[in-house]
């Protein structure tokens, strides 16, 4: 299995707009087009392709808020499989090799997410991947979560 990460551009925009989710998840994350308009607003968005074996299987899109927190934060913003690769296992397998090169892109040992309180699977996802709430609920009143790469070492 083949996996990589592809930077969003003029070349691969109009098949990465062509991901979606299922009708009842829509509420959960913006489409892709409203991702990566934002990314072209905000530019510490890096909205990235994940591919498997050459196929664009799904979204992700991250980046560091410089004036949030004493240094910084970096969010792991947007995250979706597209509808036709869900339940294969792909998230399982993509997320933590994902998280990884975040981490390694910024040297920072903490990853920010933030979840709709109702959305249960994401939850119980992240969690398993080494998540905790903080306490903390962003600007649209999603909780937020971090993982502490330096805890998971202990």
């Amino acid at each position: 299995m083949k996996i990589e990460f592809e930077r969003v551009n003029k070349k691969n925009r109009r098949k990465t707009y062509k991901l979606k989710v299922f009708k009842n998840q829509k509420h959960y994350i913006e489409t892709v087009y409203k991702c990566i308009k934002e990314a072209r607003y905000y530019k510490c968005w890096k909205p990235t392709i994940i591919k498997i074996d050459n196929n664009y299987v799904g979204f992700a899109m991250y980046g560091l808020w410089i004036r949030e927190g004493k240094n910084g934060r970096v969010w792991f913003d947007r995250f979706l499989i597209d509808r036709k690769y869900q339940n294969k296992g792909y998230a399982k397998i993509v997320v933590p090799l994902l998280l990884e090169k975040i981490k390694n892109e910024y040297n920072y040992s903490k990853i920010y997410l933030s979840v709709y309180e109702n959305n249960n699977i994401a939850i119980n996802f992240y969690q398993k991947l080494g998540f905790k709430f903080n306490g903390e609920k962003d600007i649209n009143g999603e909780l937020v979560m971090v993982k502490n790469f330096k805890e998971d070492k202990k």
